[in-house]
């Protein structure tokens, strides 16, 4: 299961609605390769399911995760920062071995 913070439930919402997706576009994490760290993640919105995508809902925002990348994300946070540190989505992943200075990738 993936956790949707208050923060990324809220830019995502806004996302949403600045991009013009409708309410049947979920949003869709994945990893894949590459990256300084090997293992990169990618956020996108999708209203279709493909066959073994789980779907998740926490904090009132669907998530959908292929079979394949369930395995690098269980148990990860989905958080949004727009602090001094750099602005952006941010997971917070408890299999990552390490990640990159600005953790866009990581490794397990």
């Amino acid at each position: 299961m993936i956790q949707v913070s208050e923060n990324a439930k809220e830019k995502i919402a806004k996302l949403m609605t600045d991009e013009g997706y409708s309410p049947q576009h979920n949003v869709r994490v994945s990893v894949k390769g590459g990256g300084c760290s090997g293992l990169m993640y990618d956020l996108t919105f999708d209203d279709q399911l493909k066959e073994g995508d789980e779907v998740f809902e926490d904090n009132g925002v669907k998530v959908i995760v292929d079979k394949r990348s369930m395995l690098y994300l269980l148990g990860t946070t989905l958080d949004f920062s727009d602090g001094l540190n750099g602005k952006g989505f941010q997971f917070i992943n408890p299999n990552a071995t390490r990640t990159c200075g600005c953790g866009e990738s990581f490794a397990v």
